[in-house]
């Protein structure tokens, strides 16, 4: 009972003129760590779509030159990262003496779209369930930091919304979190950032496929299941539809859709942030972890480096 009324409060004080995205995840991962989640269903699907849904609704507020310009300035970056994520990742999982699915595993969510690059992948090379939970938790646990630490590095660096937005979209793993990171950060950065994942999430199925003609001889009858984030197409299609929108429409309509996913989106990673457990940490294990660690590091830097050169 004491657990509920904790959480009610927290999402209570999320809610709040005071709370904040990076705040919201702060109180969810403390509450995980400490009492525990009396709300477990909560996690996983449920969230990972109520957090689609808002995104979706916050292109609303986007305007679709803004949105395409951006798609064509990261494209360079996502070609070159993509690809020196995976070698260095291989280059590490040798040195780690790591499991070489697993490694795979890790390299091809740090360098795609996290969990949507591991559940492509992972058919493709036929993972085991254990190979597979180790590197999604991995990249969860990764995820969780970037959503509090990116928008704290971009304000401290003076990053504009253009440079975080392709930044993020290049450094953090998933979707989801870098939607929760470029909209704390800005409106500018969320339709740039959400625009070059884009752009990063179309290479799942080549990478899919070139993983399957690497482990051609283990996995040559295994299917391809193929996860893409539809739902940033659905976005896309939101920012559409503002942008030549009749102007009979009134705009407060479209503002106050995005006002609503805004609100929803604080409360997400405040559930994001309590379905993290001791659990999940205990299965990543140290040297998948440090792979995930030392490649998101890599990566940042390389990232940061170019939109601050070049952007």
């Amino acid at each position: 009972m004491l657990k509920k009324i904790v959480f009610v409060l927290l999402v209570i004080a999320c809610l709040t003129p005071w709370g904040s995205p990076p705040i919201a995840l702060a109180l969810g991962i403390i509450l995980a760590l400490s009492v525990g989640t009396p709300f477990p269903e909560l996690s996983g699907k449920p969230t990972k779509y109520l957090l689609q849904a808002l995104v979706v609704l916050l292109g609303f507020g986007m305007n679709l030159s803004a949105v395409l310009k951006a798609g064509r300035d990261g494209i360079l970056f996502t070609i070159a990262t993509i690809f020196g994520t995976l070698i260095i990742g291989w280059l590490l999982g040798r040195l780690l003496a790591i499991n070489e699915k697993t490694s795979a595993l890790v390299s091809s969510g740090t360098a795609i779209c996290g969990g949507s690059a591991i559940a492509a992948v992972g058919p493709s090379i036929k993972a085991d369930t254990e190979q597979m939970s180790v590197a999604l938790a991995t990249i969860f646990v990764l995820n969780s930091i970037a959503l509090f630490l990116f928008p704290v590095i971009g304000h401290l660096l003076g990053l504009s919304q253009t440079q975080f937005g392709v930044w993020s979209a290049i450094a953090i793993h998933d979707t989801s979190s870098v939607v929760g990171a470029a909209g704390t950060y800005g409106t500018e950065a969320l339709a740039i950032a959400t625009t070059v994942k884009l752009a990063r999430a179309l290479w799942i199925a080549p990478i899919a496929l070139l993983f399957a003609y690497l482990y051609r001889d283990k996995s040559s009858d295994a299917k391809m299941k193929l996860t893409i984030p539809w739902f940033i197409f659905l976005f896309l299609l939101a920012t559409v539809i503002r942008t030549y929108a009749p102007s009979t429409i009134e705009p407060s309509i479209f503002d106050a859709l995005v006002n609503l996913a805004k609100a929803g989106m604080t409360l997400t990673l405040f559930l994001i942030g309590a379905s993290l457990s001791r659990k999940t940490l205990k299965a990543v294990g140290i040297r998948p972890l440090l792979q995930g660690v030392i490649l998101w590091i890599a990566i940042s830097i390389a990232g940061l480096w170019s939109v601050m050169s070049l952007l």
